[in-house]
């Protein structure tokens, strides 16, 4: 019989194991689930031994479900007298999708009446309705104008484990908690001698689940005691009967071993209190050392000494509110902290989203998107926590560098030497943020940019951009000049490996283009100027800062004071955030993307900007511009050169420029400055039809900053005044 185990999303995976293990003879993840195939015993034994399931659904009922007449035909289709006692109560519950029927109260209602009515005519008596103890629970999921009627085998939500009495403000479901501690390999842990540790331990879920997981007991045990979770005819009794029975002997033996690993901390006595009085009622008094604690005070690992103490897994759930409000800096503070204290232990910390999860400065070896309800977050699995540095040393002990290859030392070569020619220039006007190297070798084709992260302690970061390498060289050379590049800029800048984004050239059908992106959600802040901005230098193709427009950018913040800019085509909003801290009266930004109008929000943020003044619009840029009626003293216009939308007509810089720059100087005010740049490197500006509407002057020269020197075509920029 198939049967399906509903679980939370994000949990899918880790469920499916789990019931493959607990003996299902098929288990394959869905959404929201697993649908598994076994007997009636396998769903009983996932109703009792399942961490992770929200609940056990055995399916009694299938029928196509147009409408509500149809639902109320299908489920009085039913033979209810052989799944409802007579004179025992029930309860519905429904989750809808699709335009059928969009209210799930309003389809329990239905699914009741049915089921009412059917037994009304059978019996002569009606069964009364009880939602928080029902004799049967039912089960409806309507999807896609398909209905399917299961009973309830777990008869109320699972993740109640039966001891909980005291939780915080945000309590974590315990079969979160379970995935939490799966994902971190608890267990593995424990049975290796290893402790556990939740420095923001709140009312005790962590290290309770993780406590029981360690003895043995089943999840259940304690929410059904004697009784039977549904008096559903068709269950078991005698099956169930003899799981507890089983159930209660593992608990006994798995608490008489158990050792004290168990450590929690937290800075509110309140909820130390509350955790100690759930684990007493969890049979745990005792084994669990809760503490009142800043995280920031932790400076080594609790419980084991000496070698033992190398081993352990710290949990946590770090608070964030349903908005992900969150002190960043404390999240730093858990970082610097287990790095300090348990740098050889797993960690696995439930984070509020991916951002959060990078201000724990923290290198994941995995991520996981779970939810905590319906708040999307991220789980981070770190193993160890701080890697250890690997060192070569001398024949007297002394660290010294990796040893180069020939071609690498030559990369590294003419890195220092461009450093060297670069630096009184980046020392004279505060320059953070550069192009290091752009192919200067031929045979090393790649372009190397530099990031410094604008902290207390700053960080550098390599974005590195291959080249497209000629058809006639083997894709085994290029990856080992790519590889000598690598080794080159890590020893030149001593970065770690995973301060390095690399994008890097495939070969495919079409041509070259470059390969899947990372996906890490990672943002630092940078400064350029006298502003903040946000770069991602892994997720995308770009990192949200174009570094050869910094001295157009510049220029902008100097000419921005008391005017009204535009930023046609705005991307992040970099120039936007220029012209905001020169003392622009009124922004506009223009772009088709929300993703990157949002991005462009997030740095005015970081730079204390907001309000009214400060316009963001979603459109395309030219076909806004045409409609617009404002008048602007300052344009900045840097349009890609070519972009295909549904939801806008395609766009090519060379066709199409001399309308767009038409629509851009009819939008200037008196004494009003354009500034065109694009970086198409066949772009041929139609001077002869712009200048019947302006005066154009080509400052090109002047915008190229000396990092880009090497390649003066990067871009190409104009002046344009309404004639």
């Amino acid at each position: 019989m198939k049967f399906f185990a509903s679980c939370g999303k994000g949990l899918e995976y880790l469920l499916a194991d789990e019931l493959a293990a607990l003996g299902c003879a098929r288990a394959t993840a869905a959404i929201a689930g697993v649908n598994a195939e076994g007997t009636l015993a396998d769903a009983q034994r996932a109703v009792l031994w399942s961490r992770l399931a929200s609940r056990v659904l055995w399916p009694i009922g299938e029928f196509d479900c147009p409408d509500e007449h149809a639902l109320y035909a299908g489920v009085a289709a039913i033979d209810w007298t052989r799944h409802l006692a007579q004179g025992d109560t029930v309860a519905v519950d429904a989750h809808v999708s699709g335009e059928a029927i969009t209210h799930a109260r309003y389809a329990a209602q239905r699914v009741k009446d049915a089921i009412v009515d059917v037994m009304r005519g059978k019996t002569g008596t009606r069964p009364d309705v009880d939602v928080e103890s029902p004799g049967l629970r039912v089960n409806l999921v309507l999807r896609k104008g398909r209905a399917i009627v299961s009973i309830d085998l777990s008869g109320g939500p699972m993740h109640r484990r039966g001891w909980r009495t005291k939780q915080g403000e945000a309590p974590l479901k315990e079969n979160l908690a379970a995935a939490v501690l799966m994902r971190g390999q608890w267990t593995k842990v424990y049975a290796e001698g290893g402790s556990l540790l939740d420095p923001m331990c709140g009312s005790g879920t962590l290290l309770i689940e993780g406590a029981l997981m360690a003895a043995d007991v089943a999840p259940g045990l304690q929410r059904h005691g004697h009784d039977v979770p549904t008096r559903w005819p068709g269950f078991d009794t005698a099956a169930w009967s003899t799981m507890l029975d089983d159930a209660r002997k593992r608990e006994a033996a798995g608490m008489n071993s158990l050792r004290g690993a168990f450590f929690g901390r937290d800075t509110d006595p309140h909820a130390i209190r509350a955790a100690q009085d759930n684990a007493v009622l969890a049979g745990l008094a005792g084994l669990i050392d809760f503490h009142v604690g800043d995280i920031r005070s932790l400076d080594h690992a609790p419980g084991a000494q000496g070698e033992d103490a190398r081993n352990g897994l710290v949990v946590c759930n770090p608070p964030y509110d349903a908005r992900l409000a969150a002190d960043p800096a404390l999240y730093r503070a858990l970082g610097d902290a287990l790095k300090r204290a348990t740098p050889q232990w797993r960690a696995s910390l439930l984070c509020g989203d991916a951002e959060l999860a990078f201000a724990t400065g923290l290198r994941a070896q995995k991520k996981y998107q779970v939810f905590n309800g319906a708040i999307e977050c991220t789980l981070i699995v770190c193993d160890p926590i701080a890697p250890a540095q690997r060192r070569r040393t001398d024949d007297t002990g002394a660290e010294v560098a990796p040893t180069l290859s020939e071609g690498a030392q030559m990369v590294a070569n003419r890195l220092r030497k461009n450093l060297h020619k670069l630096k009184r220039w980046r020392e004279r006007e505060g320059v953070t943020c550069y192009r290091a190297y752009d192919a200067d070798i031929p045979e090393y084709a790649a372009a190397i940019d530099v990031y410094t992260t604008h902290e207390q302690t700053p960080r550098t970061f390599l974005h590195v951009q291959e080249y497209a390498a000629p058809q006639e060289i083997p894709e085994n050379v290029q990856r080992r000049r790519l590889n000598e590049l690598l080794a080159a800029a890590r020893n030149v800048f001593n970065v770690p490996r995973e301060n390095v984004a690399l994008k890097t050239r495939a070969r495919g059908k079409g041509g070259s283009k470059y390969g899947a992106m990372d996906s890490r959600g990672e943002f630092v802040t940078v400064r350029e100027g006298d502003v903040l901005l946000r770069v991602n230098l892994f997720d995308y193709l770009d990192t949200g800062l174009f570094l050869d427009h910094r001295p157009m950018r510049l220029r902008i913040a100097e000419e921005a004071h008391d005017t009204r800019f535009l930023n046609l085509f705005g991307y992040t909003g970099a120039a936007t955030v220029h012209a905001a801290v020169g003392g622009a009266r009124l922004t506009t930004t223009v772009d088709l993307s929300a993703t990157y109008l949002e991005w462009c929000a997030d740095n005015l943020r970081e730079n204390d900007i907001g309000g009214t003044r400060h316009r963001l619009v979603q459109a395309d840029a030219l076909t806004w511009l045409e409609a617009d009626t404002h008048q602007y003293d300052l344009i900045f216009c840097d349009p890609p050169t070519f972009s295909n939308s549904k939801r806008a007509q395609d766009f090519d810089v060379q066709g199409q420029h001399v309308r767009l720059l038409r629509a851009a100087v009819e939008r200037l005010a008196d004494g009003g400055v354009l500034y065109f740049s694009n970086n198409f490197r066949r772009f041929r500006l139609d001077e002869a039809s712009v200048e019947t509407f302006a005066k154009v002057e080509d400052v090109s020269a002047r915008t190229i900053p000396p990092d880009f020197e090497r390649d003066a075509r990067i871009h190409r920029c104009w002046r344009i005044t309404r004639r």
